[in-house]
Order: C-alpha cells, then sequence, then structure tokens
C-alpha cells in the first residue's frame, strides 16, 4: 500500500498481491488519516470483486460522519450493486470530481 500526500486529499494505490493484505495494511493505517479526505485506488491486477469492496463501505460512513470525502477507484465495476451514499468511480479524475463536488456542497452546508 502506498499512501502519497497530495493537495486536497490521501491518494492511497494497492501495491499488495491480495486485496486482504491490502485491507490488513489499511485498517492498520486508517486511525491516522480519517480525517482526511481520502481516495484509495485499486489495482486491475488484484482480483476483486463487489463483496470484497462492501468491507470499505464501514470506512467511508466514518468519513462521511466527520465532514470529509471518501472515494474508491475501481474499473469495470457496477455502481449500482453499492449504496448511493458509497463513492466509487472507474476513474482517479472522476474520483477528483467528486471529492471537489462534496466540498462545494460541505461549503453550501448541504
Amino acid at each position: 500500500m502506498n499512501i502519497e500526500k497530495k493537495n486536497n486529499y490521501t491518494l492511497i494505490t494497492t501495491n499488495n498481491n491480495s486485496f486482504d493484505d491490502f485491507l490488513s495494511s489499511f485498517k492498520e493505517k486508517h486511525t491516522e488519516i480519517e480525517n482526511k479526505n481520502i481516495i484509495i485506488q485499486i489495482s486491475d491486477k488484484l482480483n476483486v470483486i463487489g463483496k470484497d469492496i462492501f468491507v470499505l463501505l464501514e470506512h467511508a460512513k466514518v468519513h462521511q460522519q466527520n465532514g470529509t470525502t471518501f472515494v474508491v477507484v475501481l474499473k469495470n465495476v457496477d455502481v449500482d450493486e453499492f449504496p448511493e451514499t458509497f463513492n466509487i468511480v472507474p476513474t482517479l479524475q472522476e474520483a477528483e470530481d467528486v471529492l471537489e463536488m462534496e466540498e462545494i456542497q460541505r461549503d453550501l452546508g448541504f
């Protein structure tokens, strides 16, 4: 797992051999970054299915409660399988767009 601080968010990329390894590493580090906007970019090399991603939903809820953004980037995923409040997109650019939109909504008091 790589953690890279960007201008207004923290980018987390997977470099692990399995999603379970990534998840274990992420859970260890999450408390240090739970008050920051986070984008997780999951590698195409990992064999990830929808139910694997659902375990990140609990972390997304933490960010929603503390007023930060949590977005998962995963190509070839059916976003309709996930709750509307869970931000999952196919590209990093779309994740950055979601982050920007949520920051605008928070600034406007939504």
